[in-house]
């Protein structure tokens, strides 16, 4: 979804706001060939063919009985600089929805507003007339230093917006009833827009006529600018923003309390029809201790053991061309006493 000028006439938006939301690159950082902190978790493709191309066929499941932290980035494709015109529209050729969940809600047409709002950052939530599942998780907003502690209802998405370039963008969504999160770093070079593509599920993920994460309240905190994920199935996970430039978006999750570990603690979602229709295609991953990576087409895969591991695409799409990558890494378990 492109920004609305809406949203940008009523932001005060200046370049020396946007240059102080400039943080470093971790990638830019030396790479360790060996971390003794991190561990190998099991990676399992649960992939299927499929023929449309809105229907998020892709999925690899991510699990470990001890990892209590890890990282989820979104990175621009390496193709990112070649593109000459982007391709974001969907595609419901040889899709049948016909069949899908329809759940109505308290209101007759899309209701957009806005939750939480600071000069350079924004928080803007839609309720929609229908959604395939109930919208029962509320959000709850605390601001100590403003005496905020709100809590709405009824939320099918919510936006993360900053600022870049004298104006807003969009940069992470959650739907907060199936847990589903997608991210993008800001736009690459030149680019005024770039789109978004695979979601990603942190917590336990079931099954419920799709992987989805039950999540019982969302909490955002922006005295230190997480938000908290406290999921039905027991536990919860705090995900922080850590990096985000024209680069990647980086964001840190610590996983915490009792959650189930006999259900995946993440998942990454995608859709793969063609080699150029596609939001994935080739997948690559890290061995505890390796000296090289593993590689193979998204269809193929089947199961490892990685310290990291790549969702994405070295061919151009014609479906969310400009979408990232995904890359989910840095596995820890509990610190030893």
């Amino acid at each position: 979804m492109k920004p609305i000028a809406s949203l940008l006439a009523a932001l005060a938006i200046t370049a020396a706001s946007a240059a102080a939301l400039a943080q470093p690159a971790i990638h830019s950082l030396p790479a360790k060939a060996f971390d003794p902190d991190e561990i190998a978790v099991a990676v399992q493709n649960r992939s299927e063919p499929v023929l449309c191309a809105e229907k998020d066929n892709i999925q690899i499941d991510f699990a470990s009985p001890t990892v209590k932290s890890f990282r989820v980035q979104a990175v621009h494709p390496a193709y990112i600089g070649t593109i000459g015109v982007d391709r974001y529209l969907p595609d419901f050729t040889a899709c049948d929805m016909s069949s899908d969940p329809v759940v109505a809600t308290s209101v007759k047409k899309t209701v957009r507003r806005t939750i939480y709002e600071t000069p350079d950052f924004q928080l803007v939530a839609y309720t929609y007339p229908t959604f395939w599942r109930p919208a029962n998780t509320p959000v709850r907003i605390i601001d100590p230093e403003n005496k905020i502690d709100q809590t709405f209802k009824e939320i099918h998405l919510m936006q993360v917006w900053t600022l870049h370039r004298e104006r807003a963008e969009e940069v992470l969504v959650v739907y907060p009833p199936d847990g589903y999160w997608r991210a993008r770093p800001l736009p690459f070079a030149d680019m005024r827009w770039t789109a978004y593509g695979s979601s990603f599920l942190v917590g336990p993920v079931e099954m419920q006529e799709r992987p989805i994460v039950d999540i019982k309240l969302i909490t955002y905190n922006a005295k230190d600018k997480t938000f908290t994920l406290d999921f039905a199935r027991g536990g919860s996970a705090k995900l922080s923003i850590q990096a985000l430039d024209q680069e990647h978006m980086a964001i840190d999750v610590a996983l915490e309390g009792a959650i189930p570990r006999n259900l995946p603690f993440a998942s990454l979602r995608s859709m793969y029809i063609t080699e150029t229709n596609n939001d994935a295609a080739r997948v690559a991953w890290k061995p505890r201790g390796a000296n090289r990576w593993g590689e193979a087409h998204v269809m193929d895969f089947k199961t490892a053991e990685a310290t990291e591991m790549w969702v994405g695409r070295t061919v151009a799409s014609k479906h969310n061309t400009s979408a990232p990558d995904m890359v989910l890494g840095r596995f820890k378990a509990e610190p030893k006493k």
